[in-house]
C-alpha cells in the first residue's frame, strides 16, 4: 500500500522523467511508494519547464507526466500571496524562492507532510507551520 499523498517539487520531478540524472532510479522507487496524483503547484511546473529547456525529449516527457493524473496541480489564491511572501522572508537566508513557498504554504493549508524532492537542505530547514518537520522522499 502507498506510503501517503505527496508534494512534488520540480528537481524530483527532473530526476524522475531524467533516466540520466543520478537521483533517477531513487526518485523512480519513491513514486512508486507514493500515493498518487502528487500534489503540486503551478510555480513548480514553471520552473520544471525552466530546467527542462528547449530539450524536446524532456518536454515531452515532463507534459505526458503532468497530464497522466500523476500529478493534481492545486491552486493558490490572491489572497494567498501574503502567506507565500511571508514564508519568503521568514527563510530570506536560504532563500527560499516561490516554488519552495508555494509547496511550504500547500503542505500547511493541505495536511500534506511528505515532500517529494531532491532539494534536502532547504526542506529539511522549511517547517510546516513553522513547526513540523517534512518527511523527505527519497531519503538521502
Amino acid at each position: 500500500m502507498p506510503a501517503s499523498r505527496a508534494l512534488a517539487d520540480s528537481g524530483a520531478l527532473l530526476a524522475y522523467l531524467d533516466r540520466s540524472d543520478r537521483w533517477h532510479e531513487r526518485c523512480r522507487a519513491a513514486v512508486a511508494e507514493l500515493r498518487l496524483p502528487l500534489a503540486t503547484s503551478v510555480a513548480v511546473l514553471t520552473e520544471l519547464f525552466h530546467l527542462v529547456g528547449d530539450r524536446a525529449r524532456e518536454t515531452d516527457a515532463a507534459w505526458g507526466f503532468g497530464r497522466s493524473g500523476a500529478l493534481s496541480v492545486l491552486p493558490i489564491s490572491d489572497r494567498e500571496l501574503a502567506d507565500l511572501e511571508t514564508l519568503m522572508r521568514r527563510y530570506r537566508d536560504r532563500p527560499m524562492d516561490l516554488a519552495d513557498a508555494t509547496l511550504v504554504h500547500l503542505a500547511q493549508r493541505e495536511s500534506l507532510f511528505t515532500v517529494f524532492t531532491i532539494d534536502h537542505d532547504d526542506f529539511e530547514t522549511y517547517r510546516i507551520g513553522g513547526r513540523k518537520k517534512f518527511r523527505i522522499e527519497p531519503p538521502r
